[in-house]
């Protein structure tokens, strides 16, 4: 009796009509091969596609990246480059275009655009799965499959946590693929947030009342007044600590700094989804251990695909299992990402401090 394979919702597996056409023929093969075969195993190839992709629907990710900042996937598959274009107005300032009729030759002003290019690197990624005609009898002898179930679901989190780190911070083999901690062209912002201030949620109530009076406005200034932030993304050793109360408030009106921060971001940018979200990847300890930043960072950004972007081109997929000697079969995990490129830098804001 085959069981059926369910994936992380509870639904049953449903392979495409593709899917099935070439697991049937696989399965085919391996039979007809069989009658030669003095140990006759029955391998059930269907079974096994369901459960790959049923491992591949499943998601690992510690935290979602695209929780973060936006992330476009499954466009421009197979490109080696993804070319963004950007423009600019350069028609001078609005008043230049005022006219003096009462001149012999009045010339008109012009308005004008400018274009250049930004270059982002797509980077194919490719790791195999092994397993032997021993370890599927195992397998089939203690009644279900979780030695390749195991294996599908140690490289699909392979991937997962590995999209997840660079998405963050960036390789640690290739200083070109950035993170969104470690972007080169962002302001850090270095007087709001320092050692004498100490983290958020340890600051005194005079210095947390300069942090949430100043934080927006030092944003806005360095986009030239031109976008309001989005989301707020704080080494996780201070977010967990902002349960405390302000300082001084316990006796009065108790209230918890991220509520009041919150709060306040949400009140001045007058945006209810304002989000204030954890990162394990900007405390010190951690990023400077990955890729020596060395700094707990804070970022205030603008949640918008032309401001800052990571491409996913080709999302996480596999082969089929397949066998040449039929004894040792194989499939591979394949996708291709980009790392992170602030398209507009002014729009994210770093706050820094060690």
């Amino acid at each position: 009796m085959k069981t059926q394979i369910l994936n992380s919702k509870g639904e049953p597996i449903v392979l495409t009509p593709q899917e099935v056409v070439r697991a049937q023929a696989l399965q085919k093969k391996f039979r007809d091969e069989q009658v030669f075969n003095s140990l006759g195993f029955e391998l059930n190839i269907t079974t096994l596609t369901a459960i790959s992709k049923s491992v591949v629907e499943q998601k690992f990710f510690t935290v979602a990246p695209a929780d973060y900042l936006p992330v476009r996937v499954g466009q421009n598959a197979w490109s080696s480059n993804i070319v963004t274009y950007r423009d600019y107005a350069v028609g001078g300032d609005f008043e230049s275009g005022v006219l003096n009729t009462g001149a012999s030759d009045s010339r008109l002003a012009e308005a004008d655009a400018a274009v250049d290019s930004v270059t982002n690197k797509v980077n194919n990624w490719a790791k195999s799965i092994n397993w032997s005609l021993f370890d599927l009898k195992l397998a089939a002898q203690s009644g279900n499959w979780d030695v390749v179930t195991s294996k599908e679901r140690a490289r699909k989190k392979n991937w997962d946590l590995g999209i997840q780190q660079i998405a963050f911070l960036g390789s640690k083999v290739d200083s070109s693929v950035l993170g969104l901690l470690t972007q080169t062209n962002v302001n850090s912002n270095t007087s709001l947030i320092t050692s004498s201030t100490g983290p958020i949620s340890g600051m005194s109530a005079a210095n947390f009342a300069a942090f949430v009076e100043g934080i927006i406005q030092a944003y806005r200034a360095n986009c030239n007044y031109t976008a309001f932030p989005t989301h707020f993304i704080i080494p996780e050793s201070d977010y967990n600590g902002l349960a405390n109360l302000i300082p001084g408030s316990a006796g009065t009106f108790p209230v918890p700094m991220m509520n009041y921060l919150l709060d306040a971001f949400k009140l001045i940018t007058r945006n209810p989804n304002f989000k204030i979200l954890p990162c394990a990847y900007a405390n010190e300890s951690i990023n400077n251990s990955i890729v020596g930043l060395n700094k707990n960072r804070y970022t205030l950004l603008n949640y918008d695909e032309d401001s800052i972007r990571m491409d996913i081109p080709v999302d996480y997929s596999n082969t089929l299992q397949n066998t040449l000697n039929g004894f040792q079969y194989q499939n591979v995990g394949y996708g291709q990402y980009t790392g992170v490129v602030a398209f507009r830098p002014l729009e994210v804001l770093y706050f820094d401090y060690t």
